[in-house]
């Protein structure tokens, strides 16, 4: 089932939008703003971030501005808390199988290995080698390699009698990333951007996983894509992109279905979509676009989490984290799994693979190359919530997330914060010295 041009703006309708005197719970302020800057009557328009005020109803509490010094960081991850049964779920797409190791990501480890000096941190570095990660499909360019993969794993399972899962990020929407720079894409919307994400690219990755129907593929979806639609309708490029995310997303779920690949759309994570306010409208775009889309059989659920360095579940809120109650990602997805009800499939994978240490970040909002960051739990199905298929590592570090260089066309303000790694080169390329970091801030160790 095709969604049509009546149905995108039937769901586009459900969204916040901007208007001349910002509602309960809008956006009123922040670095680039240019909405409105004040609120309806009883509600205070209140610093979240520099990057976002939102108009807040009486006295509610906010995020302070600053946190405790981040040298020294606590609230190591705990066994998560969680509501019901800590059971699998049924259909648990990742039991019986074991991971394909991105052949990328594992050379990049392995020469970055060679490069430390420190005979000790070199042996907790080449064990990364061997971790898995998502593989990015970030651009048309990888589309070809990754059918390389395919053609490995296959081999290795017809040799070894060992199920194998492929791992895969979808990442490649026109005009992508609306509200930052750092990861711009190659696809322009104004430049037959919809046309050439569904031909060039999505049908491009389908036809490779047609060759090896023997392969299976669990995906996520267009990380940042549908969490932009649900906060930052008011930054012009993200409305503009409101309706091309939309069809590219569903076409991507209903071709990428067509040929059993297993979905987690993406879902932000518990300082972004966990906010009370932001979880029902949240709740209300998965739902609308799942049913919208025909409820595509290949959706498990929603991936949170991803890239980020929040815990699955802290030992104590971070203060960064003052005035949401869910403080960490256990916390969010408690709180958004009920609101999916039967409408949308209410499993979740977490990322885990930056998430060592906590209380790093001064403000929650920060998400580029966090210094004193390390590696977190690694891959598990032991998650300790019914709602949680699996712990996992998508953002594979050491690449990354976007340079510090104000002159980059590409730069964004959050990459030269004073929370932000120095000297970092461009999203997406290696970054030794933060790699080395966090393998040494490890927790557990690796």
């Amino acid at each position: 089932m095709k969604i049509t041009s009546a149905g995108l703006l039937a769901l586009a309708s459900v969204l916040p939008f901007a208007t001349a005197q910002s509602p309960e719970w809008g956006q009123c302020g922040g670095i680039g703003w240019t909405g409105a800057t004040s609120c309806v009557s009883g509600t205070t328009c209140s610093v979240i971030n520099p990057y976002y005020s939102q108009c807040l109803p009486g006295s509610a509490s906010v995020p302070p501005t600053t946190t405790p010094p981040n040298t020294t960081p606590v609230g190591t991850t705990t066994a998560p808390t969680s509501t019901g049964s800590t059971a699998p779920a049924p259909g648990n797409p990742f039991t019986g199988f074991e991971y394909f190791i991105s052949p990328l990501y594992a050379s990049e480890v392995a020469a970055a290995a060679k490069l430390i000096t420190d005979s000790s941190t070199a042996a907790a570095a080449a064990t990364v080698e061997k971790i898995p990660t998502f593989i990015w499909l970030d651009s048309v360019s990888k589309i070809a390699p990754f059918g390389t993969y395919l053609s490995t794993a296959s081999a290795q399972q017809k040799s070894s009698g060992q199920k194998l899962i492929v791992p895969i990020v979808i990442y490649d929407l026109p005009d992508r990333d609306c509200a930052a720079l750092a990861s711009n894409g190659e696809f322009s919307i104004a430049d037959n951007g919809e046309t050439n994400y569904k031909s060039l690219y999505i049908d491009a990755i389908v036809a490779q996983i047609k060759q090896f129907p023997d392969v299976k593929i669990v995906a996520v979806i267009e990380p940042d894509s549908l969490a932009n639609l649900v906060t930052n309708l008011s930054v012009s490029k993200c409305a503009n992109a409101q309706t091309t995310y939309l069809a590219c997303v569903t076409y991507a779920m209903q071709q990428l279905s067509a040929v059993g690949v297993t979905m987690y759309l993406d879902a932000g994570h518990a300082g972004w979509l966990g906010w009370p306010a932001n979880l029902s409208p949240a709740a209300q775009l998965f739902t609308s676009l799942y049913a919208s889309a025909g409820k595509p059989s290949g959706v498990r659920g929603l991936a949170t989490n991803v890239a980020n360095y929040n815990a699955l579940s802290a030992a104590s809120p971070d203060p960064i984290t003052q005035g949401n109650p869910n403080y960490d990602e256990i916390h969010y997805i408690n709180a958004l799994a009920p609101l999916l009800g039967s409408n949308f499939p209410a499993h979740f994978i977490v990322d885990q693979g930056r998430s060592g240490q906590q209380n790093i970040r001064q403000q929650w909002g920060d998400w580029c190359n966090v210094l004193n960051a390390g590696f977190g739990t690694q891959p598990t199905l032991n998650t300790g919530s019914s709602f949680i298929d699996a712990i996992v590592w998508v953002k594979p570090g050491g690449e990354c997330d976007g340079t510090s260089n104000s002159s980059s066309p590409r730069f964004d303000a959050h990459c030269a914060l004073s929370d932000a790694a120095p000297n970092a080169p461009e999203a997406g390329t290696w970054f030794q010295s933060y790699f080395q970091t966090l393998v040494t801030r490890a927790n557990p160790p690796l």
